[in-house]
């Protein structure tokens, strides 16, 4: 089975699927974490290194390596990898069991503002800068993230959208 989570960052993608691969004990990977274990650096200090250019090119790379190699996981990516190189055409792959995990844009914030420090992106931003950027980002990835197969409601507790994932894959 192949399983790919995709949402914006505090979605709870990495949650989910951690979760996911315990109840199905399908492996669970992390698209950032495959990145920095590849480059030998954290996602952080690509961007500052190398700029954002050379990150959504490796980005794409792996992705596209990882899905054509791999046939049983649960892959969460970065918020961002659906809506470049056309990686969003993957997420309707016969195969894949693809989920966007869509949470409003106020639940959001309560949980990106709570994880500020492991959120180099938004750490500086206050709680009104921290809405507008979030409410851009999802007008310009609603598109992308649509093209997932299934969209599911995470601003519910964790159990019950791993269960309605479960109950989507049967």
């Amino acid at each position: 089975m192949e399983i790919i989570l995709i949402g914006y960052m505090g979605s709870g993608k990495s949650t989910i699927g951690k979760i996911l691969s315990e109840k199905t004990e399908i492996p669970f990977f992390d698209l950032d974490q495959i990145i920095e274990e590849k480059e030998k650096m954290t996602v952080k200090e690509i961007f500052q290194r190398k700029g954002e250019i050379y990150f959504r090119k490796v980005e794409s790379l792996y992705f596209n390596d990882f899905v054509a190699n791999n046939d049983h996981y649960i892959l969460s990516l970065g918020g961002g990898t659906p809506c470049y190189a056309n990686n969003h055409e993957k997420l309707q792959l016969p195969e894949i069991a693809s989920f966007y995990l869509k949470v409003p844009i106020a639940d959001l914030v309560k949980r990106l503002t709570e994880e500020k420090e492991n959120r180099p992106l938004v750490a500086q931003l206050n709680v009104e800068e921290l809405e507008d950027y979030i409410r851009k980002h999802l007008f310009d990835r609603n598109f992308y993230y649509h093209q997932a197969k299934h969209t599911i409601d995470a601003s519910q507790p964790t159990d019950e959208v791993v269960a309605e994932i479960l109950r989507k894959l049967t």
